[in-house]
């Protein structure tokens, strides 16, 4: 059974979030919190067995906003997986989110398959779930900030820590490509790319492809 969580202080979007949820059976709901303080309460009262796999947190709440309440938490509990669920969709948040450890970021438009495509891929695939539109937009941003994502940067950090197969492999993946994808490029099996990515968070101390984006972004990987 996978476990999760919302957090949001609109009553009409937990009851939403509650009815897309409880249409699959594998899916259950550990607690629904009214705020970020509510939230960090709830999880510390929880045994590490009960703990949700994924949250998904609004943005905009009184007292402890999303970004404010994913940072703490992800703090705290490292394991979970939060996934920003918003109408929400400027370019600030989208990279703030990032920062503080979101794993995905939905707008809240998205249906209850979406919604359970995305925990599958936070889960077992370490993806970065995001709604179409903020994908375009994440990528907007970073070409718009010269991260030019078809020649890596002579980053002597990178030449250390990742081979050129990784780098070649990490270019891709911040271009958008999933393991299927940099597969069929590389004419490898889409497992082989899997264990790559897999190395690749591990030295890069990451463990999303949002965390990913915002390394690169930050440390102008792919800048000329």
């Amino acid at each position: 059974m996978t476990r999760v969580a919302f957090v949001d202080d609109k009553s009409v979007n937990r009851a939403s979030f509650a009815n897309k949820i409880g249409s699959f059976n594998d899916l259950e709901i550990v607690f629904v919190a009214v705020n970020g303080h509510e939230c960090l309460e709830q999880l510390k009262g929880l045994p590490l067995s009960q703990q949700p796999h994924v949250v998904f947190v609004d943005l905009e709440m009184p007292e402890l906003d999303g970004i404010q309440t994913i940072r703490l938490a992800k703090s705290y509990y490292p394991q979970i997986h939060f996934i920003v669920l918003t109408v929400f969709d400027d370019d600030d948040k989208i990279f703030e989110a990032i920062r503080a450890g979101a794993t995905g970021y939905l707008l809240k438009d998205e249906n209850a398959i979406s919604l359970r495509n995305a925990i599958t891929h936070a889960i077992e695939y370490g993806g970065a779930p995001m709604s179409p539109a903020i994908a375009r937009k994440t990528f907007d941003l970073l070409s718009k900030s010269k991260i030019n994502v078809k020649k890596p940067a002579r980053d002597p950090v990178l030449d250390q820590l990742l081979s050129e197969r990784e780098k070649q492999i990490l270019q891709y993946t911040i271009n958008g490509f999933d393991a299927k994808r940099i597969a069929e490029i590389l004419d490898i099996s889409a497992l082989t790319v899997r264990k790559h990515i897999s190395n690749i968070y591990e030295k890069l101390h990451v463990n999303s492809k949002a965390q990913i984006i915002s390394l690169a972004y930050q440390k102008k990987w792919f800048d000329h």
